[in-house]
Formats: structure tokens, sequence, C-alpha cells
């Protein structure tokens, strides 16, 4: 479904809201070309199945919800869902669970995405600080957050070899040698998501902050995945 960024924004602002939902995170997403799993929305059973076998199985279910911060704490999560009957099922279990839960919770529907493959898990984030204006940031996620605890920061916005540097700067950076009996992993794919982070977070005051998590990174070649994005809207109203 074609928008815009500001009909997104003016539709959380009419609604109160601080945060895009996961369906609008991935549009504006789209709309600034970094690589999203197939997804659609689904607001009945049988929407859950169409969706589902239009994306490819297997799927995962997550119930969209601006009331509901930890999705799988309320049952609002199914992963690896595997065939049309199962799909069906899921959205019955997701929505009576969360009735049942969280009873005061909206609920708008339904999210069907694309179960992505396994790669190297990476945290890719802006945000706008006081002094330095908006900044972007890069990391290593996943089992290896605690391990390594090193993240890069740079001055939005970047050049090419600004993000290329963000990237080198991690004690991480190893394992795009080589991770997991995978080969060498896709450089370009993962600067391609600095550099269109440090677009949106230059180009869009409404948006305060962008936190991708996990950013799945495979093979050269095979590109990189956001598996999951949150936008949180600063207010504008009145500048």
């Amino acid at each position: 479904m074609a928008t815009t960024p500001q009909l997104l924004f003016e539709e959380a602002r009419r609604e109160g809201r601080k945060k895009l939902l996961e369906h609008e995170a991935l549009m504006l997403c789209e709309h600034y070309g970094l690589p999203v799993p197939r997804y659609g929305v689904a607001t009945n059973s049988k929407e859950a199945v169409e969706v589902a076998t239009k994306i490819g199985f297997p799927v995962v279910m997550k119930v969209i919800s601006p009331d509901i911060v930890h999705k799988s704490d309320v049952g609002g999560v199914a992963l690896d869902v595997k065939t049309p009957d199962e799909a069906r099922e899921k959205y019955i279990t997701i929505t009576r669970s969360v009735m049942l839960r969280a009873p005061n919770a909206r609920v708008t529907g339904i999210l069907v995405e694309e179960m992505l493959p396994r790669g190297l898990e990476m945290i890719v984030g802006a945000s706008r600080d006081p002094f330095f204006g908006p900044i972007v940031m890069i990391g290593v996620g996943g089992i290896f957050v605690e391990v390594l605890k090193d993240v890069s920061f740079r001055v939005a916005p970047l050049t090419p070899p600004d993000a290329y540097d963000m990237l080198r700067d991690l004690k991480g950076y190893v394992l795009f040698g080589g991770f997991r009996g995978m080969g060498p992993l896709d450089e370009e794919a993962v600067v391609d998501v600095l550099m269109k982070v440090s677009e949106m977070i230059t180009q869009l005051d409404e948006v305060a902050e962008i936190d991708i998590n996990p950013l799945l990174v495979y093979e050269r070649g095979r590109g990189a995945k956001v598996a999951d994005v949150r936008f949180i809207l600063g207010d504008t109203r009145g500048e």
C-alpha cells in the first residue's frame, strides 16, 4: 500500500502515538529503499491465510497494538508458521490470547511477515543529540552484544566513506570475514542501510529516534534485511 511519511506521521498524531506501528515502520523503510521482509496485515483468519500464502511459508505472525510493548508476554507472537491451516489457527490463538491477557489493548490487526533465515545480527540506529544534531550508530547485536559491547557513531549526514569507517571501527568487523560457516558477509549492504538511515534522520524532522534491531546480514551478494525496526516520533508542532 503506497503512502507517504507525512501521512504516517499524521495518523500517529491523530491517535496520540509517539511510535509508528510495526506495519507503518515497514512502510516508512520501504519508502526509503531499506530492505524489509515481505509482509502484510490481516484483520481476520481468512486474510491471515491469504497474506501468508502470498508471502510464502514459513511466516512470523505478530499482534499490532500501540498498547502492547512486549508482545510475547501476552501470547502475541507466533514463529515458524508453516501451513495455511496453521496460519488460520495462529491468528485465532493470538487474538484470543491478547484479549485475555491485555483486554484493554487496542488491536489493529496481525502482522504477517516472511520468516527470515539466520544471519549476523547487527544494530543500526539514529537519534538527535542536543549538541551534535542527528547521529547514526551501528553495533554488533545478538549473542555478541554483551561480549563485544562495541558500537560506532558518526554525525549525520554520512558520506559513504563515513559509513565504511563506522563498520570497520567495530571489533566485531572481524565477523565479516566469515561467520558460522558462511563466507564473507555483505559489507556493501550494511553501508547502504547506514546511508539510508542517515538520510531518514536528516530529512524527517518528525522522527526522534530510529532503532533497527536486528539488521540481519548475509553472505556477500545476498544483502541484508531489516528484521525489526522502531521509529520514535518527536513533537514538531509549533516549530
